[in-house]
């Protein structure tokens, strides 16, 4: 399977950081977040990405041209002119970082990737957003469920809107921010088939209106109900929680 990652946005809560870089590459502790979410990812066994960017792309680019360099020490032989790295941090990935559009809203990004989509179903989340979700769960959820997608619901702080989840996990709305204390939210984590891709129509849509809001009208979106970490990184406090989190080593993400 493939993670296909959300990750041109201009992230303009978070602008302290954001006018330099795409939210993706700002740090929690000495890595940028989308690594974190890929070093997540790939504890589950998943070794190939497909990046959306956008605004700032060839920041994302640039991090992963270089990444074995920037991960390795380095001695350098001046006399001779050779150097040496040594210490280096692989990983067993293969990314692929797609420029989907500077302005183009997050269904027309997911369109713009779809040549490198395979016909099997795919994994789909933000560039920004961390969770200790069972990703095993949530693809046996999806598979149980027959439905072309299925979306995390994790608990909220007030300021998201919050999903009307069914008896038998269909998600059957979307309501207004400031829901009942103890609803549930899109929390971002998505396992898609690719037949999804057949209700986008053009680039202009976002993949929450014109995706998620149609199948849940027509019953078709499931819900994996998730009840322990998640945390999105849109302003400069939650990314202080995040990198507080990190550094004291008690980040529920971290499980390799």
């Amino acid at each position: 399977m493939k993670l296909v990652i959300f990750a041109g946005g201009f992230g303009t809560r978070l602008s302290e950081e954001t006018q330099s870089i795409p939210k993706p590459m700002v740090k929690v502790g000495n890595m940028p977040i989308i690594w974190h979410i890929m070093k997540y990812y790939s504890f589950f066994g998943i070794s190939d990405f497909v990046i959306c960017g956008g605004y700032k792309v060839e920041e994302i680019k640039d991090y992963f041209s270089n990444f074995y360099r920037n991960s390795s020490d380095l001695f350098i032989d001046l006399s001779n002119n050779t150097a040496i790295f040594s210490n280096s941090q692989v990983e067993n990935w293969k990314i692929r970082v797609v420029d989907t559009g500077y302005d183009t809203l997050t269904a027309g990004r997911l369109s713009r990737v779809r040549e490198f989509i395979d016909s099997e179903c795919f994994y789909l989340t933000y560039g920004d957003g961390l969770s200790n979700i069972d990703l095993n769960a949530l693809l046996k959820s999806h598979d149980n469920a027959g439905k072309p997608l299925t979306i995390s619901a994790t608990r909220p702080p007030q300021r998201f809107g919050t999903l009307s989840i069914g008896a038998d996990n269909t998600v059957e709305g979307f309501n207004e921010k400031y829901g009942k204390e103890h609803a549930y939210i899109n929390g971002g984590f998505f396992v898609c088939d690719p037949k999804i891709l057949d209700i986008i129509h053009d680039d202009s849509g976002m993949f929450e209106e014109d995706v998620l809001k149609k199948l849940a009208m027509s019953r078709s979106l499931n819900a994996f109900k998730h009840d322990d970490f998640w945390q999105p990184m849109d302003t400069v406090y939650e990314r202080n929680i995040l990198n507080q989190m990190w550094l004291n080593d008690q980040a529920p993400w971290k499980v390799w």
